[in-house]
């Protein structure tokens, strides 16, 4: 199947609007997982998104502490070279082994050791993005392993060098070294505070891939209250205030709010939901997951959906009526309802 394409930032890769992420294929067995995932399920699911025309697959160490890495490996190396999608994986989480602290690393010789022990687990030459997950907490100036990232960029190990949870701010100090190709923001209907990060990002031709625009399948239609409460200590949403009461209530009043539009465009809630975060001027692709490849056919519209002027205008007053979620409730450079 053929989907559009964009430039992400100046890095010379061209990105389906939506992409799959694999937070999930970790499995079960660390701090953040979602629960128990079977590794079959997981390379299908990745295999049929390739089938299905998505160009280009986000994963992280951290997942499952190397597990979700390696399954992807596994999946890659069971496709044709041609029919290989990009690889965007991330550096400076540590962990020592077992279930316990994550350190945020920024230390230049440990990033150059999780990029190698990343191009092992996936099988390839070479990362065609890499990410500061989060900014580094061990005494690391941003400087220093921002230049670090830059170097494994000129040196080839990496096609190109970005980061992920880091502001506008951040960026304006890394761009002194040397240019960043992308920024992965948490950003969805309920998340709403990386607007002025993206907007940055489109003046200054960094690239845009948001994480969780379904809010960890909260917006996707599938969620009610008896679901939420049915969560299992396994999986982290558990302990989110987003899947609890009283957010609960208003997360959910907006997402019957997006019925409406569903139905007239013929589309999932979830494509609905995906394709607001890809109406925002600035953003490349949405990172959305999936743990079976029939969860795709929910999403995967979004590619080729766009909202019309009517429809953001619809939401934005759903937003304000619900209460639900935090940051500016319309696309900038689009006009306001009326009243704000």
């Amino acid at each position: 199947m053929a989907l559009p394409v964009r430039p992400l930032g100046r890095s010379g890769m061209r990105i389906t609007p939506v992409g799959l992420g694999t937070w999930a294929f970790g499995g079960s067995g660390w701090p953040h997982s979602w629960g128990r995932q079977e590794d079959a399920d997981s390379i299908a699911t990745i295999r049929h998104a390739v089938e299905q025309g998505i160009n280009w697959i986000d994963t992280a160490p951290v997942y499952g502490f190397g597990h979700a890495e390696k399954v992807v490996g596994r999946a890659l190396a069971g496709l044709p070279e041609n029919d290989r999608p990009y690889v965007f994986t991330k550096c400076g989480v540590v962990w020592d082994g077992r279930a316990g602290a994550e350190p945020l690393v920024g230390n230049p010789r440990s990033i150059r050791r999780e990029v190698e022990d990343s191009l092992r687990r996936l099988g390839v030459d070479r990362v065609d993005l890499c990410q500061m997950h989060w900014p580094a907490r061990d005494g690391t100036r941003l400087e220093e392993y921002w230049r670090t990232l830059a170097d494994l960029r000129a040196e080839g190990k990496i096609r190109a060098a970005g980061v992920s949870n880091h502001t506008a701010a951040h960026l304006e100090s890394m761009e002194a070294i040397g240019h960043v190709d992308s920024l992965q923001p948490a950003f969805s209907l309920l998340r709403r505070q990386s607007a002025a990060d993206i907007a940055w990002c489109a003046g200054n031709g960094t690239g845009v891939i948001v994480y969780s625009p379904l809010q960890s399948g909260l917006l996707s239609g599938r969620f009610s209250p008896e679901r939420a409460a049915s969560l299992t200590a396994e999986d982290w949403r558990s302990r989110d205030p987003d899947f609890r009461m009283p957010r609960l209530a208003r997360n959910l009043a907006l997402v019957d709010a997006l019925r409406p539009i569903a139905r007239r465009r013929g589309a999932g809630l979830a494509a609905v939901a995906v394709a607001w975060t890809l109406a925002w001027p600035g953003t490349t692709g949405a990172i959305v997951g999936a743990r079976r490849p029939g969860q795709l056919a929910g999403w995967l519209p979004a590619a080729t959906l766009r909202l019309t002027d009517g429809e953001l205008t619809e939401i934005a007053a759903a937003i304000d009526r619900t209460g639900a979620g935090e940051g500016p409730v319309r696309p900038h450079g689009t006009p306001r309802p009326s009243g704000r």
